[in-house]
């Protein structure tokens, strides 16, 4: 049995899509760039400073000031244009009623993310909250991940009772980099095949399926390997 889950926030526990696709909206703006949100949807998940870089060119210093006009927006008014998805409260409650220690890992900066939790009253369900810093340590998923493990004081032989439940491959990544197992969610912001290519040890398409995954004891030959 997993002991130590570990949860990714954006499209895993919650819907962020309004809020963070129109704070990038609201950032490029300050640099002329006019972008639909339907269009930024891939900025959710990984960092943002190294999405800016990727999708729009910005240099270091460019990409530091969208960083900036981002969280212009975003510290009052986007962080709360979010929604906990259906099924999720009960998911968290059953995990710790089954004595599981739960950790968030988000590469969102940790004092949004406590906010967050806060707000949509997900914090009771959590032993510990690692995110990023607000200067860009600790943005890697892998470095959140390492963090999350040592403040649960797992030990390295404990390394196989635990789980990092994400919808990006950063998150399936981070999780391999520290040698835990990894379950990808497709109802969140993954492409197809995304979660596999990554090195997804296991994936479910709703969270009803991955309820069903703890119901069962969280056994693998219990949960559909690669589905999609």
């Amino acid at each position: 049995m997993y002991r130590y889950i570990l949860f990714d926030l954006d499209g895993t526990l919650t819907d962020p899509k309004e809020g963070i696709t129109k704070c990038v909206q609201y950032a490029l703006q300050y640099f002329g760039i006019e972008a639909d949100t339907e269009d930024l949807v891939d900025f959710i998940g990984p960092p943002l400073l190294e999405s800016f870089q990727k999708y729009y060119q910005l240099d270091d210093a460019q990409g530091h000031m969208a960083l900036k006009k981002y969280r212009e927006r975003f510290k009052d008014i986007g962080i709360f244009e979010n929604g906990v998805y259906p099924g999720i409260h009960t998911l968290l409650s059953d995990l710790k009623k089954q004595g599981r220690s739960i950790a968030l890992a988000t590469s969102k900066p940790e004092v949004y993310a406590r906010r967050i939790l806060d707000k949509y009253e997900l914090m009771p369900y959590f032993d510990v909250v690692v995110g990023s810093e607000m200067d860009g340590r600790r943005t890697d998923k892998g470095e959140v991940i390492t963090e999350a493990l040592k403040q649960l004081q797992v030990a390295d032989g404990q390394r196989q009772e635990v789980l990092m439940i994400g919808d990006r491959l950063h998150d399936m990544i981070g999780a391999g980099k520290n040698h835990v197992d990894k379950l990808g969610v497709y109802y969140g912001y993954a492409h197809e095949g995304e979660l596999e290519e990554a090195g997804a040890d296991y994936t479910v398409c709703t969270v009803e399926e991955l309820y069903d995954f703890f119901k069962k004891g969280g056994l693998f030959n219990e949960v559909t390997k690669g589905k999609k």
